[in-house]
């Protein structure tokens, strides 16, 4: 998830587990510590765009790295605050539900996390919120904001943060239930269509829990299609990406390449832009493909030697989040 639900997440936490016993400091603990395993990010200033995309939701997403890190931190704390009355082991607690939550909430996200690393490169993910969706997110920013700004002695500090935390769990199984739907719908319409697959996964658009993304893998490609939960008919329409694997004949034994193939879980689509040849990550969708089924999508990697691909990528995700394709973006949540 994005940085602003981790803190306002930690934040909740933190006051409902310590807010009565440590004041404020208690959200400012929490959000530190939820957003600990994000650091993975600085990865990046020394490895390669696909190094990287390997790299974050690594090992400080495995649950060997919360259990490693949970005394560690508890213990840090403690030393740092002996003259507040809080235990090491309160500590612990705190940094432990904090870190595991951070590592559950990240799972139910398209990018997937590394629970099991370094044993196994298996990359958990349940495909149920986008990455940073507003509904999800609102209720704990809301409860902070009142927490930040009322006293720190006052009797409904930890009903405040609970009913964040609940309201935003109660979105989570909301979302679960549109997720349990949509498997239906695009089991009943790759039936229907005789479409045959290996696998299928079913994820959010953009920034809500409504217009679903659908990529049937089998062995020749990927078949895609959009449904809203507000559609009219279950019946989707899919469009087939192959993988075009004699595209990447001659790169194939690239380091770079490989690790792309891993992360993208089969998911992908070699293609020739111009005179470049560009590798596409299916999962993370189109810029407007509920409207054009053939429209570009956002993740493409470069395969030139000296392509900046963190322009193309960062290109595709601001053309994705354009206002043109925000706005066909609601029109077809609308359903159809």
């Amino acid at each position: 998830m994005d940085i602003v639900t981790h803190t306002v997440l930690g934040a909740c936490i933190g006051e409902a587990l310590a807010g009565k016993k440590i004041g404020k400091k208690a959200m400012l603990a929490g959000a530190l510590v939820n957003n600990l395993p994000d650091l993975d990010i600085f990865t990046s200033l020394w490895m390669n765009q696909a190094g990287s995309l390997l790299a974050h939701r690594g090992f400080t997403h495995s649950i060997l790295f919360a259990i490693l890190a949970t005394p560690l931190l508890g213990w840090l704390f403690h030393a740092i605050t002996k003259k507040i009355n809080f235990s090491a082991g309160e500590w612990m607690m705190l940094v432990g539900i904090n870190l595991f939550s951070h590592l559950f909430i990240d799972a139910f996200t398209v990018y997937g996390t590394g629970w099991f690393e370094p044993f196994s490169h298996y990359r958990v993910t349940f495909n149920v919120l986008f990455v940073a969706d507003p509904f999800y997110t609102i209720a704990l920013l809301v409860a902070c904001i009142i927490l930040l700004l009322i006293r720190r002695t006052s009797v409904v500090r930890k009903k405040w943060a609970m009913a964040g935390i609940i309201l935003s769990t109660t979105y989570l199984f909301y979302a679960l239930y549109h997720k349990i739907k949509v498997n239906d719908v695009a089991e009943k319409s790759l039936a229907e269509a005789h479409i045959p697959f290996t696998n299928y996964m079913a994820t959010p658009t953009p920034l809500n829990n409504f217009l679903w993304y659908i990529i049937a893998r089998n062995d020749s490609g990927n078949n895609v299609g959009y449904y809203s939960v507000f559609d009219r008919s279950d019946k989707i329409s899919f469009h087939f990406f192959p993988f075009n694997d004699s595209l990447l004949e001659t790169v194939k034994n690239r380091e770079d390449v490989k690790k792309l193939i891993r992360f993208s879980e089969g998911y992908y689509h070699a293609e020739k832009i111009s005179d470049s040849l560009v590798f596409c990550d299916l999962r993370f969708g189109q810029t407007g493909g509920w409207d054009d089924g053939n429209a570009p999508f956002v993740f493409r990697y470069q395969l030139s030697e000296h392509a900046d691909n963190t322009m193309v990528i960062q290109s595709g995700r601001l053309k994705a989040s354009g206002s043109k394709s925000f706005n066909s973006m609601m029109k077809r949540i609308r359903g159809k």
